[in-house]
């Protein structure tokens, strides 16, 4: 039977090696997926800029991937950007985004000397422009947006609808108490807008929503303060293939129809047409990951379901619990077998949510055999936990057949190293 192969090694060799559970990433994927973001959106088009998300998977390894292929990073937090720099990532390529940025995070942002950052709110604002203030400088900002575009994917991702966490509602407030007050502060230059419609998905139809509503508070902000938006960033969400039918798109399938909507609109209102940015995320990662786990146990239910217990779950894939997300997975020792049963991926947790893939045919799973579930590149490792005590995976990075370690596996003292 022959063992599947991925990025050119020998998956079963790798669970061996180095132990499940195991987060495979392929540095090769990784590098092909920002190459066509520079070739068909940053050379194809003046003026734009292209961030990693890094939420979806940040390492140092995958930090330094980024700049050594000219891309730019989003971060999240203090954590996010402490690491990006540790790594030694060019500090004005940075945006900070987040929706309850502290004043902690804030100062660091403006100590750091990030290229943007993107203000979600009133107080944020007032408490970046003071920090800009008392260091003697002034922050470049976006305001992040809510269109209200709806995006039709999992609420827990969807985050352009009026009622989201993110961003600011866009109604009038939008020209009176932020465009005015920034336009106000010394401590602050605001760039332009930012927007984000959702997550993991595979059509255009909300990104150009977003886009023609957009542009049309670029008009509004010009017509009442004479501010031309400079900075338009458009955000990510591009979908990736998970199971079924679904499949990502090229990147030009949402850029180039973005940008003609961008420059019409423009043109439409005599607007100078601002630098664009993009923020893919996931689709870069994504389907450069998959996690080998070892079966452990198998226990038949008559007339109910076969589970298949293995050694990891939850804490390294929350998903399939929070967002009833679906993979595909693949007996790695048989890897072209005949897959002629159908059972259920049970994860180690005490938690009956703990269920990595429900009915999905295999190949007969036994204990000792490992199992490979594909697509985990993206919000795996960056959502991992210690729920139960376990520890987290280790990580390893592949390259047309040469793998290496990038991130060990956690111990037991690592789990109770804080701990007084």
């Amino acid at each position: 039977m022959a063992h599947l192969q991925f990025d050119g090694c020998d998956a079963v060799t790798l669970a061996k090696e180095y132990g499940t559970p195991l987060y495979v990433v392929s540095e090769r994927m990784i590098r092909e997926r920002l190459r066509e973001v520079r070739k068909d959106f940053l050379e194809r088009y003046p003026d734009t800029e292209a961030l990693y998300a890094s939420k979806a998977l940040q390492t140092l390894d995958i930090c330094r991937i980024v700049a050594s292929e000219g891309i730019g990073l989003d971060v999240v937090s203090g954590g996010e950007l402490f690491a990006a720099a540790k790594a030694g990532f060019p500090m004005d390529r940075i945006y900070f985004h987040g929706n309850s940025k502290t004043e902690a995070e804030i100062r660091m942002a403006v100590e750091y000397g990030v290229g943007r950052i993107v203000v979600d709110n009133l107080h944020e604002l007032a408490t970046l422009d003071e920090a800009a203030r008392a260091l003697g400088r002034r922050a470049k900002i976006l305001f992040r947006i809510t269109p209200g575009v709806d995006s039709h994917t999992h609420d827990f991702i969807s985050t352009g609808k009026l009622d989201s966490k993110f961003g600011i509602p866009l109604d009038p407030r939008v020209r009176d108490e932020y465009v005015g007050a920034a336009l106000r502060m010394e401590g602050v230059e605001l760039l332009g807008f930012h927007f984000h419609v959702g997550s993991q998905l595979l059509s255009n139809e909300s990104h150009l929503k977003a886009v023609s509503i957009v542009c049309r508070l670029m008009a509004e902000v010009r017509d009442r303060y004479g501010f031309e938006t400079r900075e338009l960033n458009l955000g990510g969400g591009y979908g990736v293939h998970y199971s079924g039918d679904e499949r990502a798109r090229p990147l030009s399938y949402f850029v180039d129809a973005m940008m003609a909507d961008v420059r019409t609109a423009c043109a439409g209102a005599r607007l100078p047409v601002p630098r664009v940015v993009i923020e893919p995320g996931r689709w870069i990662v994504g389907e450069a990951g998959m996690t080998l786990y070892t079966v452990g146990s198998r226990k038949a239910i008559p007339d109910v379901r076969t589970y298949v217990g293995v050694d990891g779950g939850l804490p390294d894939n929350p998903r399939p619990a929070l967002y009833g997300a679906i993979y595909e997975a693949t007996v790695a020792d048989r890897d072209d077998a005949a897959r002629s049963e159908v059972v259920t991926v049970a994860g180690k947790c005490c938690e009956t949510g703990d269920i990595l893939i429900r009915d999905v045919a295999l190949q007969s799973p036994m204990p000792g055999d490992t199992l490979a579930v594909f697509t985990t590149g993206a919000y795996n490792h960056s959502m991992a936990s210690n729920y139960n005590r376990l520890p987290r995976p280790a990580m390893v990075l592949t390259n047309a057949g040469e793998h290496r370690l990038s991130v060990r596996r956690e111990t037991f003292e690592d789990l109770v190293s804080r701990e007084a």
